[in-house]
């Protein structure tokens, strides 16, 4: 089901992931099983639907793969909004396939904000991470009721790190001069070109430390079960060795946490996608209609063309 209006600037996908499993294990059970086999199938599929619907109960899942500028906050938050406004708190919860290896504060901040308003909200919030959820990617799992991952998923690196070169001395040795103009003592703390200084350095390096103080505050709030001291030195842990330290609560995969409830909840996966713009809808359009006007003959002659300058280049 496409969910879409004019006004929206994002499109949504409803996906009923009851009915697509159901399609998928039809199919297989066509060419495996015998007819005996078939209505056995069909009564107790028929027996978990009569329970799904005396039940009530709705899973939402939803993706987020992050970059290091957690990029996709955008879509994120459009979804959280629309869950927002239609789950029960008594019935429903939700579900966020994470995969991400951090990145900039700022937008992990919002991203984790955004999870925060599902948490505040009552409605039960489960995070499952199969590959990695580390730095800020595990700023945002540490909100959830429960974290799920996989056995070799990586979790935790509750650190802050800044890696600046400086060509300084570069520049110094082509004679060029580099002048930075502030206004405040510490509006330029370090810098990649200028020289930087020790009071620069040590101002930085505090910056840092507050940062990571914030980020050990944000774990603590939401898992209190932690051992701070241990955990919070920047070091990352498989999934094994992750339950041992408290950073999640259960080792199984997102795949196995979902169809296990396939036959007590309605599961529906949310996906959304900014769309085109008016532009950008011409430029594919102009693409598509040139490449089709072009005749074969002449990009082959392109081609050739192409290649013979090449050749002569390399002459």
């Amino acid at each position: 089901m496409i969910l879409s209006s004019p006004k929206l600037p994002t499109e949504m996908r409803l996906v009923h992931i009851n009915e697509k499993y159901l399609a998928q294990q039809n199919a297989m059970s066509a060419v495996l099983h015998t007819r005996a086999e078939k209505k056995a199938l069909e009564k107790r599929n028929s027996d978990a639907e009569k329970q799904r619907e005396n039940n009530d109960k709705r899973m939402f899942v939803i993706d987020f793969k992050g970059d290091i500028q957690a990029s996709r906050v955008e879509e994120l938050r459009e979804e959280i909004t629309a869950l927002l406004s239609l789950v029960r708190a008594d019935k429903d919860k939700v579900v966020v396939r994470l995969e991400s290896p951090g990145g900039m504060v700022h937008g992990y901040g919002l991203a984790a904000a955004q999870l925060a308003r599902v948490r505040s909200s009552g409605v039960p919030l489960v995070v499952c991470v199969d590959k990695v959820a580390a730095s800020g990617g595990y700023m945002m799992a540490c909100i959830a009721n429960e974290i799920i991952a996989a056995p070799f998923a990586i979790l935790g690196s509750i650190g802050v790190v800044a890696q600046v070169p400086n060509f300084n001395k570069v520049l110094k040795r082509l004679d060029v001069d580099y002048d930075v103009y502030t206004a405040g003592q510490y509006k330029r703390t370090v810098t990649i070109l200028g020289e930087n200084t020790d009071e620069g350095k040590t101002k930085f390096k505090a910056e840092l430390e507050q940062t990571h103080v914030l980020f050990k505050d944000f774990v603590g709030k939401y898992r209190s079960q932690l051992d701070l001291a241990q955990v919070t030195t920047g070091e990352h842990w498989y999934g094994e060795d992750a339950i041992k330290h408290k950073l999640v609560d259960r080792l199984q995969t997102s795949d196995d946490y979902i169809v296990q409830h396939l036959h007590s909840h309605d599961v529906y996966a949310l996906y959304s996608r900014k769309k085109p713009t008016v532009v950008e809808k011409l430029g594919f359009q102009a693409a598509y209609v040139i490449d089709k006007a072009i005749p074969l003959w002449s990009k082959t002659l392109l081609n050739v063309a192409v290649d013979l300058g090449l050749m002569l280049r390399h002459k």
